[in-house]
């Protein structure tokens, strides 16, 4: 049975028109600092359990030249995962017309991505896998990512589709299998945040759930619980309707290898179990545009246990997906 929610239909019209995949993609750096913009490409075969994970990062720093640099990884379900970076090189903001990301070693220019680093070599492109194109995810309220009103926003510009190409580990070519499905997603901010966790998992038939939890930088509001920002399509509608409005309703608990999250929205009650094996991760260092440092361990073989629960007279299961090596989660944290 196809469970319903009370959210409404993807992509519905607020006060604004809303971008479509092309727009929420866009460059929108301008030349302010200090800024980050991140594109970054999630996928898994589930033919041969192999994940992928492609990071385009653009830097405004507060003193320095703007540049652009980024990293690959792929994750084997018989080999340890291998990381590789490419860049960096300068950056303008003039170069913001045409595709987003073009330069030594790496090319984003939807839908294709190619380009190589250290031992890794990929050429991928996506596809809607005869559907009807589905509209970006905003994780974050529409309003705040198209005015720019929050530290840092962002959006699943493709939430699930079909991916085609091939990935090189070494002389280890790989053809993705026609069962390969990913998202593509956007961030454009002042920088990471103190603390965060992060969850995209595909739960079939283009749904899929979204989950950024993080703790703020700013002063005053570094010491406090994580606020988690949940998107969960099901059947075409969004829930909650209103992400800003609900993410004081769910809990967060961040953790390695395993972290929650929980919340209660009206008469729906999510739960979340992530787990991300220290065998099937990479430890990534990150610098923010003020110099700060954080380290982000990711995996695209992560576990997720997701229970989604309707309250009628009692609590009932709506609906229960259980992802081993499928979900692509990550937890940040500081330094």
């Amino acid at each position: 049975m196809r469970v319903r929610l009370p959210g409404g239909p993807r992509g519905e019209p607020g006060p604004r028109p809303r971008p479509d995949a092309s727009g929420a993609l866009a460059q929108r750096w301008r030349g302010q600092r200090p800024r980050l913009e991140v594109w970054y490409v999630t996928l898994t075969d589930p033919r041969t359990g192999t994940g992928c994970w492609v990071h385009h990062e653009l830097v405004s720093p507060v003193s320095g030249d703007p540049f652009a640099h980024g990293w690959a990884a792929v994750f084997r379900s018989d080999a340890d995962p291998v990381l590789d970076r490419f860049g960096p090189w300068p950056r303008r903001a003039a170069q913001g017309a045409g595709a987003p990301f073009i330069g030594e070693g790496a090319d984003f220019d939807p839908p294709r991505l190619r380009g190589e680093a250290g031992r890794l070599v990929w050429d991928l492109r996506w596809h809607d896998d005869g559907a009807a194109p589905t509209p970006p995810l905003f994780t974050f309220p529409a309003w705040a990512w198209e005015r720019e009103t929050l530290p840092a926003a962002q959006v699943v510009a493709v939430p699930s589709a079909a991916f085609e190409g091939s990935l090189r580990v070494g002389r280890d070519e790989m053809a993705l299998s026609p069962e390969t499905r990913g998202a593509v997603s956007h961030i454009y901010g002042h920088g990471n945040a103190q603390r965060w966790g992060w969850l995209h998992a595909e739960l079939g038939g283009g749904d899929v759930l979204e989950i950024v939890s993080a703790v703020s930088r700013r002063p005053g509001l570094d010491h406090l619980p994580p606020l988690a920002f949940v998107q969960l399509r099901l059947g075409g509608r969004d829930w909650p309707r209103d992400p800003l409005g609900a993410a004081a309703l769910f809990r967060t608990r961040l953790g390695l290898p395993t972290w929650q999250v929980r919340g209660t929205v009206g008469r729906w009650r999510l739960q979340v179990d992530i787990t991300i094996p220290d065998a099937d991760s990479v430890r990534v260092p990150y610098v923010d545009p003020d110099g700060a440092t954080a380290t982000c361990v990711n995996s695209e073989r992560a576990h997720a246990e997701i229970v989604l629960e309707h309250r009628r007279s009692t609590w009932e299961v709506a609906s229960r997906w259980d992802l081993r090596a499928g979900a692509h989660a990550e937890v940040g944290s500081r330094p």
